[in-house]
């Protein structure tokens, strides 16, 4: 759905449920508030919210208020949204495929529900609500006791009972939501009876939503989690009776069951690979039962009692990181790409600059490379920003501009591996797909004493294969971001893990051998290869001379100084300029460098030359441009691996030039 001219203010005040005060352009204005819920944790006085103007010059009210920013999330607050994206959403086949009818606003006995949808086979009530209460990536509803919402469930399990099927759709407002829970707090009558609609047959599902300023289109689907998890060392610690304690949770699968005697109104239900939370949720704890309970076996090779330690850590120590506090997965999935190779707190200040000047797929599809590639200055491995627009622009062509929400469209992406695709489905989307990069590996090979070759790829398939046994449903973003956080900070690669920080400490086998540095195994790797080069940064009076490498290759498409292969005697310097047509004024030795690639190494020798002149030698000829070093710093970004050379020009590369302005 689309809204038309969007105009944007800061608000004010709200003195009643219908309208608020907001500046827009630096006039105060009275604006109807198009929704009557109380919206208090979003309606701040001083966030930026986004209104809609209305074509009708006779109304009193001249502007709808219809989105506002949340720390960062912006957050679809129109009342009347949901209904018109799940009109939209339903008749793209996103519940029942293919569908043959769609009927809002229908009445039912004594109920009105917001849609009637038939396809082929099935005939379906179905009721939507909307959901603009978060909290830590969690979605609630209601934010307010709704005795309207509680009679629509009641009627929802009636015309179940009848011979339907029933269904209740959360269509959440905004984007980076790992889960939703009805509020339990707010109103447990509503809780219960949603747990009562499930046992009737009744599907709930929750879909999460792409939220610009002027539209807003359901995205992506969002696990359910009806009850909250109970604390694991009270319910598992005492033998007899806990067991029993726990059985609630695996009636929920048999609650579904009253459809058996339904065939014909269930069968089609079989489309609903996109609508079902619940059977991806219920096949993920039934796997992890079957794995972990019974006497067979060592708990630390199934990975058994790993999840509820790391979890109660992980929600006390996480970091706070920018893409973690809005996990939408535009964020997730530059940050995963960044992090890669690459320290967190070095990552931070470049993605702050990416997400400023590229705030979503469009404008990343369409930068020029120069600019993408500045952006992208001195944090390394430059094929990643490259693969990100490639991706980007196949997003654009073939997922209509948004990020696919699932590991398998995920991987087909230019870029996107294993790891990456796992972090972007689980942490923006709440798939129950792991998530293994080299924190995880060394995390679990030493929880295990696993002596195996964590490089191989066959052993990280494995490990991917244990960690999606025993992952939570309800968290499955949580507890990846939970193991990769303890190896970042607790389980350290070098030097001696803080074995007595970590949550695992008692069950750990390679501390409780005191041989945890003695893992991960890793295979002996090749060694790098040598190359000599002489660096040449050459100037006249105003400007110095760079040039483009090739298009493909190792720092394909960046720029750099003119180099030779080898290291150079200064007599040698001198012939090769006097043969390129230059006659050098002075020339002076600079400091050797080293920089170290995955594979290689460049071993630099530098000398800094004054000619009396740049143009003789012939740009077109050499591939040379002749520019002035503040335009350098500015539009040609420049290797780190020249930063030993670029300091002689006062050229700043990556953070430096804006650490310098702060």
């Amino acid at each position: 759905m689309k809204y038309n001219n969007i105009a944007k203010g800061t608000f004010i005040e709200r003195p009643n449920r219908f309208i608020a005060y907001v500046e827009i352009d630096g006039r105060q204005e009275k604006v109807h508030v198009k929704n009557t819920g109380r919206c208090r944790e979003l309606l701040q006085k001083g966030v930026t919210v986004y209104l809609e103007k209305s074509d009708n010059p006779e109304r009193k009210t001249a502007y709808d208020l219809v989105a506002v920013e949340k720390g960062g999330l912006l957050v679809n607050m129109d009342s009347a949204a949901p209904n018109q994206a799940a009109g939209e959403w339903l008749a793209s086949g996103g519940l029942l495929a293919p569908v043959k009818l769609i009927k809002p606003e229908c009445t039912y006995g004594n109920s009105r529900f917001d849609f009637y949808v038939e396809s082929d086979a099935v005939k379906m009530w179905l009721e939507v609500k909307g959901v603009t209460l978060e909290t830590q990536g969690t979605a609630l509803f209601p934010d307010a006791p709704s005795l309207r919402a509680l009679k629509h469930v009641e009627e929802l399990i009636q015309a179940r009972e009848n011979g339907y099927e029933a269904g209740i759709l959360f269509v959440v407002q905004m984007e980076g939501i790992r889960r939703f829970m009805p509020n339990w707090e707010t109103q447990p009558a509503f809780a219960q009876a949603l747990e009562k609609a499930q046992a009737a047959g009744v599907g709930i599902y929750a879909r999460g939503c792409h939220v610009t300023r002027d539209s807003m289109e359901i995205s992506y689907e969002i696990p359910v989690v009806l009850k909250p998890e109970a604390p694991k060392p009270e319910t598992q610690k005492p033998e007899a009776p806990k067991p029993e304690a726990q059985k609630p949770e695996v009636p929920k699968p048999e609650a579904q069951k009253p459809k058996v005697p339904k065939p014909e109104a269930q069968k089609p239900e079989v489309p609903k690979p996109k609508g079902s939370m619940k059977s991806a949720q219920e096949s993920s704890m039934v796997e992890g039962i079957g794995i972990c309970e019974g006497d067979n076996g060592d708990n630390n090779e199934k990975l058994c009692d790993i999840a509820p330690p790391l979890l109660k850590w992980y929600d006390g120590h996480r970091r706070v990181l920018p893409w973690r506090e809005n996990p939408a997965s535009y964020r997730v999935w530059i940050s995963e790409i960044m992090l890669q190779q690459t320290r967190v707190e070095a990552v931070k200040p470049y993605f702050e600059r990416f997400m400023e000047a590229l705030p979503g797929i469009p404008e990343l599809a369409q930068v020029p490379e120069d600019k993408l590639l500045k952006l992208w200055e001195g944090l390394g491995y430059y094929n990643r920003a490259r693969n990100l627009q490639k991706a980007a622009q196949a997003i654009m062509a073939e997922y209509g501009g948004r990020m696919p929400d699932s590991r398998e469209e995920l991987l087909k992406l230019p870029g996107i591996g294993s790891y990456t695709a796992g972090a972007v489905a689980s942490i923006a989307y709440g798939r129950a797909v792991p998530a293994v990069d080299g924190n995880v590996l060394r995390v679990i090979s030493r929880y295990r004493s696993d002596g195996r070759d964590m490089l191989n790829d066959k052993v990280r398939k494995s490990v991917e294969e244990d960690l999606l046994a025993v992952m939570p449903p309800d968290r499955p973003g949580d507890f990846n971001q939970a193991l990769m956080e303890l190896g970042a900070v607790v389980c350290i690669p070098n030097g001696a893990p803080k074995c007595g920080e970590c949550p695992w400490e008692s069950s750990c086998r390679a501390h409780r051998e005191g041989r945890e540095t003695e893992f991960p195994k890793k295979a002996a790797k090749k060694a790098r290869s040598i190359e000599k080069k002489t660096i040449l940064v050459i100037q006249d009076a105003m400007r110095a001379a760079i040039r483009k490498r090739p298009a493909k290759g190792m720092l394909a498409g960046m720029y750099e100084f003119p180099s030779e292969e080898g290291h150079l005697s200064q007599d040698e310097v001198v012939a090769l300029l006097k043969e390129k047509g230059l006659h050098p004024l002075r020339i002076r030795r600079l400091p050797d460098s080293r920089h170290i690639f995955t594979h290689k190494e460049w071993d630099m020798i530098g000398y800094a030359v004054h000619v009396d002149e740049l143009e003789p030698v012939g740009g077109t000829q050499e591939g040379l441009l002749f520019i002035e070093s503040s335009l350098t710093e500015k539009e040609y970004p420049i290797p780190s691996a020249y930063a030993a050379y670029t300091g002689y020009l006062r050229i700043r590369l990556g953070n430096d030039k804006f650490e310098e302005k702060k």
